[in-house]
């Protein structure tokens, strides 16, 4: 690792993606580099948001389902050639007429067993959006050439943006955000000069990939907006910072 890596690395150390050597060399340098031990705290801190963020609570009603089903569901009978008088054994007619229940009750049920799988798949999808959410930001945070800055916030937030130029990305950081009125919501901006260009919505503490590549920008901001966005500033700046080259 040159002299001009060794700050380098603070988004693949904190997500343990560093080769053994490169990681003893950089735990060196950190123990003199308050600056990139400062980041690799925060970035560390993020990275355990990100994992809590995309665990997803099973259902409430799945263990009662699943409790019911053990106590009721028979098991499969072995199967038992045909006695040669052309007669099914009895058992076969046991598991028939048990499936034919089944089959009723799921047409009684069948309201319930709708709802129940829409709300699961659900859950599924939100899981899913939110595991490539944290794949896109560990991607950025392990970028070699990842930069980070930082600022504060309005109200006692704190905000970083880390940068990917090689990735053409950017993720926002923020913690201690101040909880806004209804129909209000805080919107990222990538700048360029006079021209702010959206770059998504922020609805709480943690990390995202903003929206869009970093382009030519050179800096970012955040605004309040109105819930949903808007396609231009309508609020003073909260915070503004230069995005690292």
């Amino acid at each position: 690792m040159t002299e001009d890596h060794l700050h380098a690395p603070t988004g693949a150390y904190a997500l343990h993606a560093l080769p053994d050597d490169e990681r003893a060399e950089f735990e060196r340098h950190l123990r003199d580099c308050p600056a990139c031990a400062q980041e690799v705290r925060e970035l560390t801190a993020t990275a355990a948001r990100l994992g809590a963020a995309v665990a997803a609570a099973p259902p409430r009603e799945m263990r009662a389902r699943v409790l019911e089903r053990i106590a009721t569901v028979r098991q499969v009978p072995p199967r038992v050639p045909d006695d040669g008088g052309g007669r099914a054994p009895r058992r076969w007619t046991a598991a028939r007429l048990a499936l034919a229940a089944s089959v009723a009750a799921c047409a009684v049920l069948g309201g319930v067993a709708v709802r129940q799988y829409q709300e699961v798949r659900h859950a599924e999808a939100a899981a899913l959006n939110a595991q490539r959410q944290a794949d896109a930001v560990a991607r950025v945070l392990a970028a070699p050439d990842a930069r980070t800055a930082a600022g504060a916030l309005g109200g006692g937030g704190r905000a970083a943006v880390v940068v990917s130029r090689g990735e053409d990305r950017a993720v926002f950081l923020a913690t201690g955000l101040p909880e806004l009125p209804a129909g209000r919501t805080y919107q990222l901006w990538f700048a360029r000069g006079e021209e702010m260009r959206p770059a998504g919505l922020v609805r709480g503490d943690g990390a995202l990939v903003m929206d869009g590549p970093v382009g030519a920008a050179t800096g970012m901001g955040v605004t309040v907006e109105p819930a949903g966005g808007s396609p231009q500033p309508t609020t003073a700046p909260l915070a503004v910072m230069a995005l690292p080259s």
